[in-house]
């Protein structure tokens, strides 16, 4: 079962024009640089293993190259949290797929398994600490038995990395799409979505708009604005504009300090009427509502989607609690760190 905020992507990379960009702007590989796109192919990512046990990676490709029909295969998985075993989940996901391969008589005429480009996407706000490399999470065995050991590698595209420059200067769908979820909303309103606009005004394609359309739809919930808009024209830029507000500054790198003008601004709209520091008056309800939205915004950016626990433990906290959460959150190394339950760093 993909996460949910994997679904999203999952829309996107059905679609083989982005699969490439994603591998030709995103990755060393040049492969695919000049493949037409009726040469790629999706794949049924579902596996039985032996037991009987499904298994499912999140988005398989096969692409043709050459007069020899070479099928590269292209396993890519999305992930929103640090696995330290990934390098072992892709090398069960390789091993799942050439045997389904030879159970299905999908092999060329040589009998010999193709080759895969297992790639893993990631869009999580820490850093990716995980290996790699299987080797590295092997212990040291006698050094007779170093060719018998399993081997595999992946290759990561850590979204949240990418190099801000290097994105504003590609025209790409997928570049625009990565820019529009990394920027601040000012930058998008005024930049990102204008040229997303254009884009598809210049070349309309009304099931990949579809996919943009319900990709944004997840990110703007994920944002915490459950409400979805239309895709539909350059008319429905105002409309949009409104929805990304929502999102106001959980787009950026945000402090505490940058949290309480946030809830300030919320305050002047009617929405809270004060917060704990700058403000004498106002209803402890008003404070307490913005002090909440304000710590989930801050702890999402830092820790990614919250575990069901953590929102409640929001909800349920008094003012003074999730003022000192607010503050610890600025240094904490982890959600525990945040509430209380080990030790914050000095």
């Amino acid at each position: 079962m993909p996460a949910y905020n994997d679904l999203g992507y999952r829309s996107l990379f059905a679609h083989p024009e982005l699969v490439r960009e994603l591998v030709t702007h995103f990755t060393p590989f040049k492969l695919f640089d000049n493949i037409a796109l009726s040469c790629f192919e999706p794949v049924d990512p579902v596996y039985v293993s032996e037991r009987l046990a499904a298994r499912q990676n999140d988005i398989v490709w096969r692409v043709r190259i050459g007069e020899q029909f070479l099928y590269v295969y292209i396993l890519l998985e999305f992930q929103s949290g640090v696995d330290r075993w990934m390098a072992l989940r892709m090398q069960n996901y390789v091993g799942l797929l050439c045997q389904n391969l030879v159970k299905q008589h999908q092999l060329p005429p040589s009998l010999l398994l193709p080759p895969v480009l297992p790639l893993v996407f990631y869009n999580g706000a820490p850093g990716w600490s995980a290996s790699t490399d299987l080797a590295t999470l092997l212990m040291d065995g006698p050094a007779e038995l170093a060719l018998f050991q399993p081997s595999q590698r992946y290759l990561l595209i850590d979204q949240q990395r990418l190099d801000r420059a290097a994105l504003e200067a590609n025209s790409t769908l997928l570049a625009l799409l990565f820019r529009l979820e990394l920027s601040s909303a000012s930058e998008v309103r005024n930049m990102v979505l204008p040229a997303l606009l254009t884009w598809f005004d210049d070349a309309p394609q009304e099931s990949l708009r579809l996919s943009v359309a319900q990709w944004i739809k997840h990110l703007a919930q994920r944002r915490g604005n459950p409400d979805s808009f239309a895709f539909d024209s350059v008319e429905k830029v105002v409309d949009m504009e409104r929805k990304f507000e929502t999102w106001s500054e959980e787009f950026e790198d945000i402090g505490f300090q940058r949290g309480l003008a946030l809830a300030e601004k919320a305050r002047e709209e009617g929405v809270a009427k004060g917060v704990a520091q700058g403000v004498a008056q106002g209803k402890l309800e008003g404070r307490v509502s913005a002090l909440r939205g304000v710590l989930g915004a801050l702890l999402h950016k830092r820790f990614g989607e919250l575990p069901q626990s953590a929102t409640q433990r929001i909800d349920e906290a008094t003012q003074a609690q999730l003022e000192q959460w607010c503050e610890r959150s600025l240094d904490a190394s982890s959600l525990p760190a945040v509430f209380g339950d080990e030790p914050a760093p000095a």
